[in-house]
Parts: structure tokens; C-alpha cells; sequence
């Protein structure tokens, strides 16, 4: 008898946890919801109970599966606010107040990313003026999974003040804060990042299947069983495959967003040529699991880092920042170019400012379809003349500019058949740039800006973008001339 009654007692109490009606930690009070989207809403409730959602006016019903699982859509609203988001039972309510309806982005990668606003230059004076009602910060705390789960672990919504911004990523307030004042409309982010981290651990175990070297990596999480991460022979753990993707990103997945804006690929410049496929592989993934198609995916190429050589030599960030600007074949993405705001000793630069604004101008661009120049010059193609080798370029904006006061492009370099390049002075002529190559027999390459730190890049448009490194060729292992 007491062992049926001990039975019943733990049938109860199952029964009592999964009855609760429940909301992910993305839903709650300051929150911004997607605009011009029918949003997605969903939780947990009793089995088969019904669900009741009142927003804006209206009212909407749906029944909780068996498991207690329950989603439906809200219609699609324009920007406004603030309002209340009412969500009940027959037993239970939760209401979810100063509610406002906007553009939410979502903020991903490493530690650039993740930087605070109170470490940048020229922060404290940023913070002091950041009163912002109508931007709103959700951070997503640090979690780690091998599986899908229900929730993260920690999160909360704030109102954009010096206090809640202090800490916060400072390319997202900086970007945030171009856009509403551009736009006027409500902005929220979903500050969802991780130091140190390879684009592996955000991808999704489905994907990275699909890879040949992770196959066999993500199979070992499934049959050894679950890591224990706080166990030191699990640990380095943010680089584990698809441990980021479930323990911080898939548990706020559908949650409607007008884009993603991304800085990662230092912990990936190692394996350059590899992130040409799981970069991409990882853009395609975020947008199959949210079902919203191809939204707007914005990065930041690398800056320029380590000390600058006198000799030029191959580079894994000069290849990363190639295999960067590759995946802008995917449609509607961007990129913003900071060759020139790198810093020799910090991996970290500290000028996020400009970072936030050319974020914004591709942002506007891309996201929003306004007619803005938002890429520097990009390489278009390459012709011997005589002695010389003329480089073409697009993106010129309102025309090229060469920052020097003698007028010489720097930052080049050129090979012949024999593959050994080296180091030419180049001329502007129009929106093109002329290479004096008379000691070079038969110059067939062209490089830009190919090094982890080349200083000496001048190459812009009137609007003050940088123009994106480059090469013609695809060799490896090759040698240079001296300066």
C-alpha cells in the first residue's frame, strides 16, 4: 500500500511540474517583438490544455500537445508600444507588461562581440548618455549542451540605461543606437555570444554532419553520452561541436528577429580554408531552424592584429578574412571591412564605434533596401599594360581615395609565373590603381592588404570605407621578395 501511495504521490508531482504554464526566458517584461512578422509565441502547459493569448487587441486560442508543448502566431504588427501580453489557462496566467514591437537582432560570436561598452574608447562618456527607452537588451548567460533543452539557463530583458549598458556588448548598443535613430522604431537585441569560441560550436549537429571532418565528432557526442563540463577532462569546452548551438542559441529558436549580426573567426584563422565551408554551413543552418528564409546576416572581418612584418608572409587571418568575404555569395548578407582599426598588441581593438557604424550601413542596405554605400572598395579585376598592372575595383562609392600625401597606394604586392612576390608602389588613375611593375617578368598575381597586419593599406572610397584585402591567385606556401 505505501508503495502505490509513494506512486501516486511522484505521478502528482510530474504531473503538478509539467502542468505549470510556462513561457522560454526571452518572453517577459521590456521585451521587443519582431515587427511586419507573424510571431511566434510558445511554451509548456497541463496535457491537452488550452491556451489563451491576448496582444494588441486581439485573441488567440491553441491546444497543448500531449507532452505539454504548445505554439502558435501572433499577426504581424507595425512598430509601437508599449503594450501588455496576456497568456492563461483555466488555472493559471502569466502577463508579460511594456511590451514593444520593433527590429530585434540577433548578436552573435566571440569575445569582440561580447566586448563591454565600459572597455571601449570613449565608453564612459557613451554610457553616460545612454538612456534609450526604446532599445532593449536581452543577454543570454552561458550554458553549454550536447542536446537539445527546453530553456536557457539564465536571461533576462532591460531597458537600455548607463546601468544595464555598462556591461553590455558595445558593437550591438553602438549598432543599435545608429538604427533607431535612423529608423525611429523600437530596437531589440539578443546578445547571445561566447569568448574564444569556434563557429563549430554554433552550428547544429544536423549540419555538421554533413561535414566530413566533423562526422565523426559529432557522432562521439551522441553514442559517449553526455559530457559533464564541470569535469576537468571535459573541459576547453566552449569548442565542443553543437555545444553552443543547444545550450544557448536552439532554445530561443523561432523567436522572430529581423537579422543576425556576427563577429567570430580568431579561433577558427588556424583553419582558414575549412571555415570557407563551415562558415556558410553555419549561416544555412541558423536560417533552416528559425523557418523566416534567408533573414539578413551581417559580419565583421577580422582586423588587422600581431605586429606587421618588414618581409610580407603567407597569413591564416589574411586566408580567414578571404574565406570571410567568400560566404558574401549566400544571399542577403554583408560585411564590414576594419583592416584599419586593428591594434598590433590586443586582439581586442577597442574602437567599436566604427565597427557599430559600418555594422549599421550594411545593415541599412541589406536589412533595410536604402540606397547607401555600405562596402569599400572591393577588388574586380587585374590587366597587364606594359610595365604596369592596372587594378580595377568595385564599391568605389562616390569615387577612390588613397590616403597618402604623396599620393602612392601602399599595401600591395605582385608575383610573376615564378611566384615570388614582391612589394610595388601604386598610383591612382580614376577609380583604378596603376602597379609599377617593370622588375617583375610577366606579373600574373596581385595582392592587397595580405598579411595579418598590413599597416600600410590606403585604399578607400570618398565615403571612408576600407577596401576589402585581396589576391588573384589561390597559391599556397609561396615566397616573397624583400621590401
Amino acid at each position: 500500500m505505501k508503495k502505490i501511495l509513494l506512486a501516486s504521490l511522484l505521478l502528482l508531482l510530474v504531473f503538478q511540474v509539467h502542468a505549470e504554464l510556462k513561457l522560454p526566458k526571452v518572453f517577459a517584461d521590456h521585451m521587443v517583438l519582431q515587427r511586419e512578422l507573424d510571431i511566434p509565441i510558445w511554451g509548456w502547459a497541463d496535457s491537452r490544455e488550452w491556451v489563451n493569448v491576448e496582444f494588441n487587441g486581439k485573441k488567440y486560442r491553441v491546444r497543448a500537445e500531449r507532452d505539454g508543448t504548445w505554439s502558435l502566431k501572433l499577426d504581424a504588427f507595425p512598430a509601437g508600444g508599449p503594450y501588455s501580453l496576456s497568456v492563461n489557462t483555466r488555472k493559471e496566467s502569466v502577463v508579460f507588461s511594456d511590451v514593444l514591437i520593433g527590429d530585434v537582432w540577433l548578436l552573435g560570436g566571440q569575445s569582440n562581440m561580447e566586448w563591454a561598452l565600459k572597455n571601449t574608447n570613449n565608453g564612459e562618456d557613451s554610457i553616460k548618455v545612454a538612456d534609450y527607452p526604446k532599445i532593449r537588451l536581452f543577454e543570454v548567460g552561458r550554458n553549454l549542451s550536447l542536446q537539445p533543452i527546453d530553456d536557457v539557463t539564465e536571461a533576462k530583458w532591460s531597458v537600455c540605461t548607463p546601468e544595464s549598458v555598462a556591461d553590455f556588448s558595445a558593437i550591438g548598443y553602438y549598432f543599435a543606437r545608429q538604427i533607431q535613430a535612423d529608423l525611429d522604431v523600437p530596437i531589440g537585441l539578443l546578445d547571445i555570444n561566447w569568448g574564444g569560441t569556434v563557429s563549430e560550436a554554433w552550428t547544429s549537429e544536423v549540419a555538421l554532419k554533413t561535414h566530413v571532418d566533423f562526422t565523426e565528432k559529432v557522432q562521439s557526442n551522441l553514442t559517449d553520452g553526455p559530457k559533464d563540463f564541470s569535469n576537468p577532462d571535459d573541459r576547453k569546452p566552449n569548442s565542443w561541436p553543437t555545444s553552443l548551438f543547444y545550450g544557448m542559441l536552439e532554445p530561443v529558436i523561432p523567436f522572430g528577429i529581423k537579422g543576425a549580426l556576427w563577429y567570430q573567426g580568431e579561433s577558427n584563422a588556424p583553419r582558414a580554408y575549412q571555415y570557407r565551408e563551415i562558415f556558410p554551413l553555419m549561416i544555412e543552418d541558423w536560417r533552416n531552424h528559425w523557418g523566416q528564409g534567408d533573414f539578413p546576416f551581417l559580419w565583421v572581418q577580422l582586423a588587422n592584429f600581431k605586429q606587421p612584418k618588414d618581409n610580407p608572409e603567407d597569413s591564416d587571418w589574411a586566408e580567414l578574412r578571404e574565406a570571410q568575404s567568400m560566404a558574401l555569395s549566400l544571399p542577403n548578407t554583408g560585411q564590414a571591412v576594419i583592416i584599419d582599426k586593428g591594434e598590433a598588441n590586443d586582439i581586442h581593438p577597442r574602437d567599436k564605434w566604427t565597427v557599430g557604424q559600418r555594422l549599421a550601413a550594411s545593415a541599412k542596405k541589406v536589412a533595410y533596401g536604402q540606397s547607401v554605400v555600405h562596402s569599400g572598395p572591393t577588388y574586380k579585376s587585374m590587366k597587364v599594360e606594359g610595365n604596369t598592372v592596372r587594378v580595377s575595383f568595385d564599391q568605389v562609392g562616390s569615387g577612390l581615395v588613397v590616403k597618402d600625401k604623396y599620393g602612392y597606394a601602399k599595401g600591395f604586392a605582385v608575383a610573376g609565373a615564378d611566384k615570388v612576390f614582391h612589394w610595388v608602389k601604386g598610383r591612382q588613375d580614376g577609380n583604378d590603381i596603376i602597379l609599377e611593375t617593370s622588375k617583375i617578368s610577366n606579373p600574373v598575381a596581385v595582392r592587397y592588404g595580405w598579411a595579418d597586419n598590413p599597416d600600410d593599406v590606403n585604399i578607400y572610397n570618398q565615403e571612408g570605407l576600407p577596401a576589402d584585402p585581396f589576391r588573384t591567385d589561390d597559391w599556397q606556401g609561396i615566397t616573397y621578395g624583400k621590401k
